[in-house]
């Protein structure tokens, strides 16, 4: 088998690590597409080398750009690797712009479509991600399902062919990169910061910082935050920050520490020995659970129910009444901060890569994999 693994941003080439290692355990050497859709180094390169993974075989430089832009140019680019280089199956994770557009390019070239994280639904059609999850989802051969409620929301849009619940290579990826980034990142003492003394927050996406209000609204939470905050700040949130006249307030909170995006071992550490994240990332929202550390969503939605359910998270939105009441009560009251910090993980047992390649070695091997023939809207 040739797979063909298609990523443009540090979430897809976190959680896709423990696929093309499991790969590499069978002797099997995937090709790596990296649209560039986080162009910036401090994004995405740093994150390929510290997870020590192997040389990309395409960088597209796709850069930025409107919705349609920026998946259009991904299509365009990823269609001509695809054509040259003729996968047995082309595999995405997750909602990204880069995510629909290899599933589109690769469906229409009648290669099949491994979709991992499949079946998320926030049910926000407002969110470019949910629409590039269902399409993706639609468009794709296999499907793997991180859980079991991740699969009902597949059946309920007619999606029941080769649908797999795997758990979520998240969990695989935490567990197996956690030491590591106690061992070798100095991120604390760079910071001048001690375990569980900090809020760690990030805040990037399209519905909190393009829209001036509820930006205002977020840093409106973050000035008053009452303990010492870490807000690595993404270029997209810097960009509208500046731009909205926001910048200069979080620059004179005392209490919060602005840096650039960090490296996946730093960010890691800094996740793990946090007393509270804040976050409107979902894949953080996973993290956070997976470490036990108890986090506050700053979204009105989430594609990950599960943490909820579990007790490990609450939605507090942008208003800031809501969010402050959670953090006191967090920081006052032992018994409940214990018993978010406890909440069972959903996302399953750290074995998803391993299972992901397997299933698809499997079906390649009986002549299953194949074109979709039923998962597309009707």
């Amino acid at each position: 088998m040739r797979p063909a693994i298609i990523f443009g941003t540090r979430p897809e080439i976190i959680k896709l690590s423990p696929v093309i290692r499991a790969f590499l355990n069978k002797g099997i050497q995937p090709m790596l597409i990296h649209t560039g859709q986080h162009y910036d180094y401090e994004m995405s390169q740093v994150f390929l080398e510290e997870l020590e993974l192997p040389e990309i075989d395409y960088h597209l430089e796709v850069g930025s750009g409107t919705q349609a832009e920026q998946t259009g140019f991904a299509m365009i680019k990823i269609e001509k690797v695809l054509i040259n280089e003729k996968p047995d199956v082309s595999i995405v994770q997750g909602d990204t712009n880069t995510v629909l557009a290899g599933a589109l390019a690769s469906v229409k070239l009648l290669i099949p479509v491994a979709h991992v994280e499949a079946g998320l639904r926030s049910h926000d059609r407002t969110m470019p991600e949910e629409i590039n999850r269902i399409l993706a989802d639609h468009a794709s051969e296999v499907l793997f399902a991180p859980t079991l409620e991740a699969k009902e929301n597949l059946e309920r849009e007619g999606i029941r062919r080769n649908v797999y619940v795997v758990g979520n290579t998240i969990v695989d990826a935490v567990l197996q990169n956690s030491e590591i980034a106690e061992k070798k990142s100095k991120i604390l003492s760079e910071l001048n910061l001690s375990p569980k003394e900090y809020i760690l927050v990030t805040a990037h996406r399209k519905e909190n910082v393009d829209n001036r209000d509820r930006l205002t609204k977020l840093v409106d939470i973050l000035t008053s935050l009452p303990l010492t905050t870490v807000y690595p700040v993404h270029p997209r949130a810097e960009k509208k920050l500046k731009e909205f006249g926001l910048w200069k307030r979080l620059e004179k909170a005392e209490h919060i520490i602005l840096t650039k995006p960090l490296g996946y071992l730093d960010f890691l550490k800094l996740e793990k020995n946090a007393k509270i994240i804040m976050t409107d990332s979902g894949g953080i929202q996973e993290e956070a659970i997976i470490l036990g550390i108890p986090c506050l969503t700053l979204r009105y939605n989430t594609e990950r129910p599960e943490t909820v359910k579990a007790g490990g998270n609450i939605l507090v939105g942008v208003e800031e009444e809501l969010a402050l009441m959670y953090v006191r009560k967090l920081l006052e009251d032992e018994k409940f901060y214990q018993k978010m910090a406890s909440a069972r993980n959903p996302f399953g047992d750290g074995k998803a890569g391993e299972r992901i390649v397997n299933i698809l070695l499997a079906l390649w091997e009986e002549g299953k994999l194949k074109v979709p023939s039923s998962n597309f809207i009707s």
